[in-house]
């Protein structure tokens, strides 16, 4: 990526953020924001052990610095101002940032003192994180901590992406796809363990698993059935599918890319072969009916239809698309939501404001699809003992070719997922996956 360039989208993405917090706190009556960066926390209280460092998403909008304990203190019509408690632990140091194009846009102050940033707020001034002991320690305390209305607006800046927070996530995406092909390789090249695809993922993308936007998903056969199967095996063994969900991140930006591949032949695979080729064109569909100023529960919904159909095409289903949608067939089959919204977190804010339909308990974006947005494309059609033993044993137990079903059930499942931005009305979306992983 050039650097040039980059740089020059990050100084518009921060004057552009300086106009809209301006404009939130204006709105709240606060004369600044402080934002804590976060801090280690330990496991649990029974344990010296600490989860890696993640920095506070709404402190990442600002910046791609991965340091506890700092504060950016932001007031309108300011010079943003990053405190930066200078590190004395010598059991750990944080990583440097990978790029340093976004120094010249604060003011830096170096300090050993914890609680510096006391000494720069002035007035009625938010604080927004997690660590309430630095907020009292700064002076900030009541309803001045993580006020609601201030953060459900800092949430909805961050629904619709800039233009350098869209080059963030393409590289996101490109970093991804090359650990991808990796693994598609070593799958297809012979037998492998669930764990060393895992670790050749991690080496491929050259990211620890505290880097990753979240746990890689690997599954070999009937283990893509759990829909986030984490628990990898450490032996190798003879597999015919694999279902892949890993993602990478780039100045704190998630991508999120899924794919699910097959190998040998002979009746069982060739029929888990017509099921991913299925979901790919019902993925693909969904893409296509991505539409400004369109709800995504609509999309979610409309998915429902198109898993009908390819349970039909299949000889699982024995009705017709409508009957299965109505008598919950399809949510046997696919029971999670279509996608969810993108960005600084795996699973980001602002989308999910309003509550899904009770049919669609898992579905985490529910907004008018709008220019900007940006969120991932994932169906699926999985064989969930649990979710499909109700429907053997009902009333509909005779909609379904269940020897269709036994003969799949031990590959576990098919879940395709892209990363796409909403481009302008009528001009449908970007893809950022398909641009490096057709």
């Amino acid at each position: 990526m050039d650097q040039a360039e980059l740089k020059k989208l990050y100084q518009e993405h921060i004057a552009q953020l300086q106009q809209s917090y301006g404009q939130a706190l204006e709105a709240g009556g606060f004369a600044a924001v402080a934002i804590h960066s976060g801090y280690a926390a330990k496991k649990t209280r029974f344990d010296d052990n600490y989860w890696p460092f993640r920095a506070t998403p709404i402190f990442q909008h600002w910046l791609p610095l991965t340091e506890p304990d700092c504060a950016l203190v932001l007031a309108p019509g300011q010079k943003p101002k990053l405190i930066r408690p200078k590190n004395i632990n010598f059991w750990e140091k944080p990583a440097p940032p990978e790029h340093d194009y976004f120094w010249d846009s604060f003011e830096v102050v170096d300090t050993q003192r914890p609680d510096e940033a006391k000494y720069h707020v002035r007035g009625r001034v938010a604080f927004i994180g997690d660590d309430e002991k630095a907020a009292l320690s700064w002076g900030l305390q009541g309803e001045l901590v993580n006020w609601d209305d201030l953060l459900v607006a800092l949430d909805q800046l961050r629904v619709k992406k800039t233009p350098y927070e869209i080059a963030c996530l393409a590289e996101a995406n490109r970093r991804a796809a090359e650990g991808h092909v990796a693994l598609r390789e070593a799958f297809l090249k012979g037998d492998q363990a669930e764990l060393d695809l895992h670790l050749l993922y991690l080496g491929t993308t050259r990211q620890s698993e505290a880097d990753s936007p979240y746990q890689n998903i690997v599954a070999l056969d009937k283990h893509a059935a759990t829909l986030h199967h984490v628990s990898y095996d450490k032996h190798a063994r003879p597999a015919q599918t694999m279902l892949l969900d890993a993602g990478a991140a780039f100045a704190g930006y998630c991508s999120d890319i899924t794919r699910t591949y097959w190998k040998g032949a002979g009746g069982q695979v060739d029929l888990f072969r017509q099921l991913v080729e299925g979901v790919e064109s019902l993925q693909q569909k969904s893409c296509e009916n991505v539409s400004v100023f369109k709800p995504y529960e609509e999309l979610h919904d409309e998915s429902h239809y198109l898993v009908a159909g390819v349970l039909r095409e299949l000889g699982i289903c024995k009705v017709t698309r409508d009957e299965a949608v109505a008598n919950g067939i399809t949510r046997a089959f696919f029971p999670h939501g279509l996608g969810h919204s993108l960005g600084l977190v795996c699973h980001d804010v602002g989308c999910a404001l309003v509550k899904p339909k009770v049919d669609n308990p898992f579905l985490r974006n529910t907004s008018m699809m709008a220019t900007g947005q940006v969120f991932t494309i994932e169906p699926g059609i999985y064989f969930i003992d649990g979710l499909l033993q109700p429907l053997r044993e009902g009333s509909r137990s005779g909609d379904i070719d269940w020897g269709t079903v036994d003969a799949l059930a031990p590959l576990g499942g098919v879940r395709i997922e892209d990363d796409v931005l909403v481009n302008k009305e009528g001009e449908g979306i970007r893809n950022f996956t398909r641009e490096v992983l057709p």
